[in-house]
């Protein structure tokens, strides 16, 4: 396996909106190891989604490239790249009906047969007893719990988490960063993730990428970001982050 998971190589997007067009990714260069734990972290509405997007062909880049295990994203095929790269989101969007039905998923899209579904949720700590229980029932850290265990029913080798914890209540959050850490050790899945949360970054990642205004302003292993960022909006950034948790 290549050593880069993820390789984003002069990476532009722009969308329209009202009659103008707007840049949200401009010229990103970077490489994620394979195994990595990468936060990108960055102002709202900086293009960090839009990274996360790009990495399973949600979206497509207008320039540049993406390579997904040394291959570029518009070559693969998409349902093994989607496959490959899992991605669970912070709505964690659910079908009408059971855990089971919402689990079963993939395999169906897929046409793959799972015959114990219940293992996955033994995963993310859910009891199998919940299998068919009606989704609506579910509190919205269970959800967040099922989201990634549908996501895991792939076996993703990278894992795309967009602010998956943001409205969950603090404990919850503990559990599913615990969670997604005990994934990681277990199956050496690259992780990219998406998050707002500075103290979340301090616990979880290895790497980090801070995005302003579409640009990749500083990238770094997480000691290297937190204690000695080289540019200033990094130093700005990081400075209003901890002055809004004291």
């Amino acid at each position: 396996m290549e050593s880069n998971a993820v390789e984003l190589r002069r990476i532009s997007k722009s969308f329209s909106a009202n009659g103008k067009v707007e840049k949200v990714l401009n010229q990103i260069n970077g490489t994620v190891q394979t195994g990595a734990i990468l936060n990108i972290l960055g102002p709202s509405g900086s293009g960090k989604s839009t990274i996360l997007s790009m990495c399973n062909l949600l979206l497509a880049p207008d320039e540049g490239e993406v390579y997904i295990h040394g291959k570029e994203v518009r070559k693969w095929n998409i349902p093994e790249l989607r496959q490959k790269v899992g991605i669970a989101f912070q709505s964690a969007p659910m079908i009408p009906g059971t855990v089971l039905d919402n689990l079963m998923l993939p395999a169906n899209i897929h046409q793959m047969t799972i015959h114990h579904p219940e293992q996955y949720l033994n995963k993310v700590g859910l009891p199998t007893s919940m299998l068919q229980k009606n989704v609506q029932d579910l509190s919205g850290g269970q959800k967040q719990r099922l989201a990634l265990a549908r996501t895991l029913v792939n076996r993703p080798s990278i894992l795309l988490l967009d602010e998956i914890t943001s409205a969950l209540d603090p404990s919850s959050v503990r559990e599913i960063e615990e969670l997604i850490l005990s994934i990681h050790k277990a199956e050496n899945t690259t992780i990219l993730w998406v998050t707002h949360d500075l103290e979340q970054a301090r616990r979880v990642g290895t790497e980090c990428w801070l995005i302003v205004n579409g640009e990749l302003v500083e990238q770094g292993t997480k000691d290297e970001f937190f204690s000695s960022p080289k540019d200033d909006r990094t130093k700005q950034f990081l400075a209003k982050g901890m002055k809004a948790l004291t």
